[in-house]
């Protein structure tokens, strides 16, 4: 595109692009529609402007800043399927963008916060990869080992920035996880912090969806603890469709699903012992109307009398919830001894 072909219409979506840092497809033609509103004098509504017409003004828009060491990059979201757009810095060190307006403070915050999804709450048995909110609250994250610290008050207002900056995003369960743009801007540098093996085939921190090729913080893995095949859970109906069977391609093992990545590695743990524990609510009635029956009755001869039933019954429900408190910890020492 030549400077007389970049228009003012051009400069102002750039302009909108830059301020906002990342948008959705939607966002996007929203802004442009606002712009050509503008320029035409007239309303143009979102759904007026074309898929190509999106991707001219995308197209010039890079060109134009690629030459300040600056890309804009899409992807789609793990979740909502949503086809991001982030602005980037293309070559400067991967935290710059996210330090721009931050305290040094803030900053070792901001690096403890990433430290904790990727190396804390992230193991073999549970790749989480994603912190709960009151977790990111904890003294450990806001101060670490150094005396350099914030407040709970100012860690709170920073991952609300966050949030809405669109570094952070924060899921109905109370989960903090990387949004798409921090995972654009920070790919290169999550692999080099976080992978520290030449075995293309050994277990990483940071893995790959074997479909789009793209980090896979939400999504499936592979039954083998040992096995690095992930997939998104977007791109998983797609890619099954593609292959001959419903089985590992590196490991050969069945696929059966359920194996999560992401916080539902947590939270379908907690969901499968609420669901034990009712189990064990809906049983313990009859169990120990049978064993008051049975305390009823006289032992027979040579039989010895027993302990009453309902204390066995207690007994034995105290294990699960022991398992609960145990299993339920992001970072558990079986899970560290994987590491």
């Amino acid at each position: 595109m030549t400077e007389n072909q970049y228009t003012d219409g051009n400069r102002a979506f750039l302009q909108a692009i830059m301020v906002r840092g990342a948008f959705t497809l939607s966002e996007g033609k929203s802004m442009l529609a606002a712009i050509l509103s503008v320029q035409e004098e007239k309303r143009v509504d979102a759904n007026e402007v074309s898929q190509e017409m999106f991707d001219s003004y995308i197209a010039a828009a890079a060109d134009a800043v690629s030459c300040f060491e600056y890309e804009i990059h899409s992807t789609q979201h793990q979740v909502t399927k949503n086809r991001i757009y982030a602005f980037v810095n293309s070559v400067s060190d991967a935290l710059t963008q996210i330090a721009t307006v931050r305290t040094p403070d803030e900053l070792l915050y901001i690096r403890r916060l990433i430290d904790a999804m990727f190396e804390t709450n992230n193991t073999k048995r549970k790749e989480v990869m994603a912190i709960r909110s009151m977790q990111a609250l904890e003294s450990k994250i806001r101060k670490g080992t150094s005396e350099k610290s914030i407040t709970q008050a100012e860690a709170e207002k920073l991952l609300t920035i966050l949030e809405r900056e669109k570094w952070l995003e924060r899921s109905s369960e109370g989960f903090y996880s990387l949004a798409p743009r921090a995972l654009i801007e920070l790919r290169s540098w999550l692999v080099d912090t976080y992978n520290d093996s030449e075995d293309l085939d050994a277990w990483q921190k940071v893995k790959f969806c074997e479909a789009c090729k793209e980090i896979v913080t939400v999504g499936e893995r592979c039954s083998d603890l040992d096995c690095i095949i992930r997939l998104h859970n977007i791109c998983e109906a797609a890619y099954w469709r593609s292959r001959p069977s419903r089985t590992c391609p590196k490991c050969k093992l069945e696929w059966k699903g359920g194996n999560f990545v992401g916080e539902k590695a947590v939270t379908s743990l907690e969901e499968n012992l609420r669901q034990k524990g009712r189990g064990l609510k809906r049983t313990r009635p009859s169990q120990l109307d049978e064993t008051s029956d049975d305390n009823d009755k006289e032992p027979e001869q040579g039989q010895e009398d027993v302990t009453p039933g309902s204390k066995r019954i207690a007994r034995r429900e105290s294990s699960p919830t022991s398992e609960r408190h145990a299993d339920l910890s992001l970072a558990s020492d079986g899970d560290a001894e994987d590491d």
